[in-house]
């Protein structure tokens, strides 16, 4: 199967789900839409920012903040009414907590987080606009059992199924454990955020239910992530409890397993811009449920 490069029609940006053959689309969008003097981010951290789709910071959060985050982790973790309740995920084929979703609205602990100026701050000053939690979560990723998330671009999945028109949301991934080489760190191809990757197949009604546990439609063919890894290497990301990442929606990552001794759980928080509020589905039958892609477009105060 070829994979060319082309140019996306004037309809929809980024068609996806739509052909049977791969394809690789330039970037139509802009990556930082602010400036130094908007934020907290400096030029330079700006200028990275837009070369290679992310930037990192070594202690956004302070230890006690993490512990606080923590413990509200074991908290949800034994909560009955969090276990039974649709927005937590298990690990496909046993009972091991894989996600929480929708965090900020369960759990005031991560609402404050969420409100904090140090991170939506950060995320207003990158799309240069106000901004909306588009989705948040906890993801567990426990010592021997913790599955991997395969290589995806957020963007697409939340063009497709969300209906997010254009590349203008940020996330958020603040490490609550020690994030080591070997317990299944993010991965993410630096510069990869220009290229769309159009995936294949078409989106089964309800698809969520079964691509939250593991997913297979729309993620990218093995000569499209071939050619972006030849073209930008790969990146993978340590740091130690309350260090942070954030990158482009666009952005192709993933992260392995995780079968050692050590846990590596995160809180993730996508923020869109309240002036790219999704619309209907391009490649879906339906949106999906509002925990997953929130329809509730406030800004962050």
């Amino acid at each position: 199967m070829s994979v060319i490069e082309t140019h996306p029609s004037i309809d929809d940006a980024y068609p996806t789900r739509k052909s049977g053959e791969a394809a690789l689309l330039y970037r139509q969008d802009p990556v930082v839409y602010g400036s130094p003097g908007d934020g907290p981010l400096d030029a330079e951290a700006l200028r990275g920012y837009d070369a290679n789709g992310y930037l990192t910071a070594g202690r956004l959060i302070e230890p006690d903040e993490v512990e606080r985050c923590l413990a509200e982790l074991r908290r949800m973790a034994s909560d009955p009414a969090v276990l039974a309740d649709e927005r937590t995920v298990t690990e496909r084929g046993t009972d091991e907590v894989r996600s929480v979703f929708e965090v900020h609205r369960i759990s005031e602990v991560f609402a404050e987080l969420v409100r904090d100026e140090r991170i939506a701050g950060r995320a207003r000053q990158i799309l240069g606009s106000d901004v909306y939690v588009h989705q948040s979560r906890v993801n567990y990723k426990p010592g021997f059992t913790g599955r991997d998330f395969y290589w995806h671009s957020d963007f697409e999945t939340w063009h497709a199924e969300d209906g997010m028109p254009r590349m203008r949301a940020v996330s958020v991934s603040i490490a609550l454990t020690a994030n080591f080489v070997h317990n299944g760190g993010l991965m993410i191809m630096p510069g990869s955020h220009r290229t769309f990757v159009a995936c294949v197949g078409e989106t089964p009604e309800d698809h969520y239910r079964r691509s939250l546990k593991s997913q297979e439609i729309g993620t990218p063919d093995p000569g499209s992530l071939s050619i972006l890894a030849d073209r930008h290497g790969i990146e993978l990301f340590t740091g130690p409890p309350g260090s942070a990442t954030l990158f482009d929606c666009n952005c192709m990552h993933g992260s392995n397993g995780n079968i050692t001794p050590f846990p590596r759980s995160n809180v993730f928080v996508v923020f869109n811009s309240v002036e790219n509020a999704c619309e209907e589905p391009f490649s879906a039958p339906s949106p999906r449920p509002p925990f997953i892609a929130a329809r509730d477009f406030t800004p962050v105060r």
